[in-house]
C-alpha cells in the first residue's frame, strides 16, 4: 500500500486541526454575559403599564447574574421583594428587601422564582406586581485534553507491520482452489493515514 498523496495529507491535517480547535473552544467557553432588563420597558414601574408585568416577564429569559432595573416615582412608589404568600396577598409589611430610591437595580443571584410588589398596597392590589423565573445554571462538561505525545504508541512507518483491526472472512477463489486473505480493516487504514502521513 502506498502513502496517501499530498491532497489526502492536507485534508487529514485540516480535519485534525478543526477538531482540536472545536475542543479548545468548548473547554474555554464561559457563561453567557449578564443582561440588564428594564422592568416594564419604557413605562417603568407604574400602576397601569401598557403591558402587564407578568406578560412582559414571560417574553424574556432570565439567567443567574442578570439584573432588573426598576424606574419609578420615589414619592409615591417603591419595590418590595417578598415571599409568595405576601405577593398573593399584597402584604407590604414583611418584605425581604425594600427598594425606594426611584432608580433601583436588583441582581438575580440564584435560579428560581422571585416575587416583586409595589410598596404602595393600593398599587399592588391593582396589579403592580411581578414574578420572575430565573433559569437554572447549566454546568458545561469539561473536555479532557488530548494525551501527551510521549504516551502515544511508537510510530510505524512500514504498513506491513500494522496489526489488522478486523478481518473479513476468507473467501474461496472459484476455479483455482486458492483462497484470498483480506486482512486490512478500517482501523488499520486510519492508523496508517495518521502514522504514515506523519501527523501524530
Amino acid at each position: 500500500m502506498t502513502k496517501p498523496g499530498p491532497i489526502s495529507e492536507r485534508f487529514l491535517s485540516l480535519f485534525l486541526l478543526m477538531i482540536s480547535i472545536m475542543l479548545l473552544s468548548l473547554s474555554f467557553s464561559s457563561q453567557p454575559e449578564a443582561k440588564k432588563f428594564h422592568v416594564g420597558g419604557k413605562d417603568g414601574w407604574v400602576l397601569k403599564p401598557s403591558e402587564d408585568y407578568n406578560h412582559w416577564a414571560s417574553k424574556n429569559r432570565f439567567q443567574v447574574n442578570d439584573t432588573l432595573h426598576f424606574k419609578y416615582n420615589k414619592l409615591y412608589d417603591s419595590v418590595l421583594v417578598v415571599k409568595k404568600e405576601d405577593y398573593d396577598s399584597c402584604n407590604v409589611n414583611n418584605p425581604m428587601q425594600r427598594m425606594d430610591d426611584g432608580d433601583s437595580t436588583f441582581k438575580l443571584s440564584n435560579s428560581g422564582l422571585y416575587f416583586f410588589i409595589s410598596g404602595n398596597v393600593d398599587n399592588c392590589n391593582n396589579g403592580e406586581k411581578l414574578i420572575i423565573l430565573v433559569m437554572a445554571v447549566r454546568h458545561k462538561q469539561q473536555v479532557a485534553p488530548p494525551p501527551p505525545e510521549r504516551d502515544l504508541p511508537p510510530r510505524e512507518d512500514d504498513p506491513s507491520t500494522l496489526v489488522p483491526m478486523a478481518q473479513a472472512p476468507k473467501k474461496a477463489n472459484s476455479g483455482s482452489g486458492k483462497r484470498v486473505d483480506v486482512s486490512f480493516g478500517v482501523g488499520a487504514v486510519i492508523m496508517y493515514l495518521s502514522f504514515g502521513a506523519g501527523l501524530v
